[in-house]
């Protein structure tokens, strides 16, 4: 009976864990950006910020349809 909880919640635990992989990415990626070029520093945090929310919605499906 454990078991069966603990192996229902492995989808949705790779799917946020995919998610948090993707976030990490997208922050890493945005202040390499803004390093070479600080000038761009407001249009490279609204496409970062834009990034993160739909690496965050792979979070929220595997959630809801891991159930």
């Amino acid at each position: 009976m454990i078991i069966a909880e603990i192996t229902g919640s492995l989808p949705a635990a790779a799917g946020c864990l995919a998610a948090a992989i993707g976030v990490g990415l997208v922050g890493a990626k945005a202040v390499e950006s803004v390093g070479r070029n600080p000038d761009a520093s407001a249009k490279i945090l609204v496409q970062s910020i834009l990034g993160m929310a739909l690496a965050e919605a792979v979070a929220f499906y595997a959630i809801f349809l891991a159930k």
